[in-house]
């Protein structure tokens, strides 16, 4: 009960600093998702039974709060989760979150999210829908790696820590 209460606590967290702070951070327009770290988070460290039913949750809570259309980040944030279960091992995930590893799944599941949601997003839009696509996802994966690199730095902090007291 606890760690859900925790982890209820961290989405409200981040629920308001997507929907408050961060579009203050926008580079041309684009803007990162700082859902998707903590989703790949709960993806390496409980799995992906886990981080789906998460994933589903924030997808849901964002839909209500800030997006047009109903459901879309749901489906984006579910399927971005479940693929993300999939680097799932319970052996390497200090290893795995204290490294570049971290990382370039950010930027994987990232480009997955980005890619379902702009893709139903742009329908009917004038112009190549693939170029449309590729642009927006590319440009908001590449700026969800970069802040991704924060808890990544934490994590190797604190993996470090760990395998220096051991």
């Amino acid at each position: 009960m606890e760690r859900f209460l925790r982890s209820a606590g961290i989405v409200l967290v981040l629920l308001i600093l997507q929907t408050t702070f961060i579009p203050y951070l926008s580079v041309i327009g684009f803007l990162p998702d700082i859902f998707l770290p903590w989703l790949i988070y709960v993806a390496l460290r409980r799995g992906q039974v886990e981080a789906t039913i998460y994933g589903f949750a924030v997808g849901f809570l964002l839909d209500i709060t800030a997006t047009k259309f109903l459901g879309l980040a749901t489906l984006s944030k579910t399927i971005c989760s479940f693929a993300a279960g999939y680097f799932f091992n319970e052996n390497t995930t200090g290893q795995t979150l204290g490294s570049y590893r971290f990382v370039l799944i950010v930027l994987l599941c990232s480009f997955i999210n980005d890619v379902v949601y702009f893709t139903v997003f742009f329908q009917g839009l004038e112009g190549s829908l693939i170029i449309h696509v590729l642009q927006f996802s590319v440009a908001s994966t590449i700026y969800t790696g970069v802040i991704s690199l924060l808890p990544m730095f934490a994590f190797s902090q604190k993996y470090s820590t760990s395998l220096a007291q051991s």
